[in-house]
């Protein structure tokens, strides 16, 4: 399983782009957070970051 970010939580920090150790994550045109999946291995580290608990696991 994979995290996944909700949208509506998302302030656009990017704090979890700089915590993913396999650099999944990218800050979108919009500016939220966006997680590749098919590179995410569900360490959380994005999860343990997060100020606004945005990113959660599916």
């Amino acid at each position: 399983m994979a995290y996944k970010i909700d949208e509506e939580k998302c302030i656009g920090c990017g704090a979890c782009v700089d915590a993913c150790p396999m650099g999944c994550i990218k800050l979108n045109d919009q500016g939220k957070a966006e997680i590749d999946a098919t590179i995410c291995i569900s360490c959380g580290s994005c999860a343990a970051t997060c100020p606004v608990d945005a990113p959660y696991e599916e």
